[in-house]
């Protein structure tokens, strides 16, 4: 009994599968669906520089659209380095990733601190775009809010700062 028990339980890490498979398609679709975002925003771009079309606020548009793409890139490379990292540790050591000098060891994970390290060093980037997204509706009529403006760069720039010396120990 005992030794039916423990193969159950070691065969039952092939449940992370679910989630390696869907974070797979998660970023498949992000990808796909900022891609085609940015070729919409590049007909819009070409219609309104090169056609003579008329568009309010284009350039914030355009902009807003970028840091939105960016986002979305970014997340889907967090569902690329979290499945990843969850087969390398629960299934089996991706060899091609090894094998393979143009990955550099970028996505090889080795432990749950090294998944932790990765992911967390991505999500701050998404909150950095997420910020600077933000800023782009941000009316400077109140000069509190361009003491709030110096106070969120200054908070990002020391989460970088402090992202980096992280870094630096490992």
């Amino acid at each position: 009994m005992k030794v039916f028990f423990e193969k159950l339980l070691w065969r039952s890490r092939y449940m992370t599968l679910l989630a390696v498979w869907s974070c797979i398609i998660g970023m498949a679709l992000l990808f796909i669906s900022s891609a085609l975002d940015m070729g919409k925003l590049l007909v819009e771009f070409v219609q309104v520089n090169f056609m003579g079309h008329e568009i309010e606020n284009f350039h914030t548009i355009v902009v807003s659209h970028v840091i939105t793409a960016v986002d979305d890139f970014l997340l889907a490379i967090v569902l690329l380095i979290f499945a990843l990292g969850v087969y390398e540790l629960h299934i089996s050591k991706i060899h091609f990733a090894r094998d393979d000098e143009a990955s550099g060891g970028l996505l090889q994970i080795t432990s749950l601190d090294d998944l932790k390290d990765r992911l967390g060093k991505v999500i701050l980037m998404i909150l950095i775009v997420a910020f600077f997204k933000n800023v782009l509706h941000v009316t400077f009529d109140d000069p509190l809010n361009i003491l709030y403006m110096g106070g969120g760069i200054f908070l990002v720039s020391l989460s970088l700062y402090f992202g980096h010396k992280a870094g630096e120990n490992h």
